[in-house]
């Protein structure tokens, strides 16, 4: 008896979800990040035919092609994929938008319409994949690149940092976190969140250069990042559809085991 096709709960196999082969190089942050998005829609239950992933220039901007195969798309020029996001938006309220941004991209040429999107707070969610580098064009620092982080060829850096995160906190956006690509846990649960949140989300994601920004002096390396990598506390989502419920007397506790393998006490008061 053949093993009934694995689907989600809008019964969507999970090779719909996926996308082209990827040509970036082998090691690349981006792909991992890409990796995430497919599992967080796939687990969401998102339809992507009602999805628009949207780019710029970068890098970065090669990743929708890696995920959501079946989704509109739009490559903008580069710095302008939020204008275009907000037409698409104002044009069709029912799509489900995600940019996928780089740190130059949004930093640099595209800062202007990155602050503007942030301050309107349009329903999308907004990914940077931040190397503190431009890849494309050799690994010149990006704005995000850290004061005093070293380039491959020696160069240090000596101009501060622009923190994208500050920055849409600043100018309203509603939900802004930071992540890094090699933690799937926590990337994948700031995507399921994302994913449920109405308003425009901000997800600054740290995402190793493999050719020009992984080595010992960059402060946006693997080793770096893992090396300073400090949990605030345990990021988990539970989704709408995956509802907890649980009943006990009055003056008893109860253990509810959480998805992500925690344990939350209750304990339910009684009053005289």
């Amino acid at each position: 008896m053949a093993t009934p096709a694995k689907v989600n709960r809008i019964g969507l196999d999970p090779q719909v979800y996926k996308g082209s082969k990827t040509t970036l190089c082998a090691g690349c942050g981006h792909n991992a990040i890409s990796e995430r998005i497919i599992e967080a829609f796939y687990g969401m239950g998102v339809d992507p035919r009602q999805v628009i992933k949207l780019s710029g220039i970068g890098c970065s901007s090669k990743s929708p092609a890696y995920f959501l195969g079946g989704s509109h798309g739009f490559n903008a020029v580069h710095g302008r994929m939020p204008s275009v996001a907000t037409g698409a938006l104002l044009a069709n309220h029912k799509l489900v938008a995600i940019g996928v941004s780089g740190d130059g991209d949004s930093g640099a040429i595209g800062i202007g319409q990155f602050v503007h999107l942030m301050r309107r707070n349009m329903p999308i969610v907004y990914i940077i994949e931040d190397n503190g580098c431009y890849g494309l064009t050799k690994g010149q620092f990006s704005p995000t690149a850290d004061l005093g982080s070293r380039l491959k060829t020696g160069v240090v850096n000596d101009l501060p940092p622009i923190d994208l995160c500050a920055l849409a906190i600043e100018l309203g956006a509603t939900f802004v976190a930071r992540s890094f690509s090699g933690d799937k846990k926590q990337l994948l649960a700031l995507l399921q969140a994302a994913l449920a949140h109405r308003g425009t989300v901000m997800i600054d994601v740290l995402s190793p250069c493999v050719t020009f920004n992984d080595h010992e002096g960059s402060t946006k390396s693997y080793a770096y990042v893992k090396e300073h990598d400090e949990a605030l506390e345990e990021v988990s989502f539970v989704p709408f559809f995956e509802d907890i419920s649980v009943d006990y007397e009055p003056g008893t506790t109860q253990v509810v085991a959480m998805p992500e393998g925690s344990k939350l006490y209750l304990k339910k008061l009684t009053h005289d």
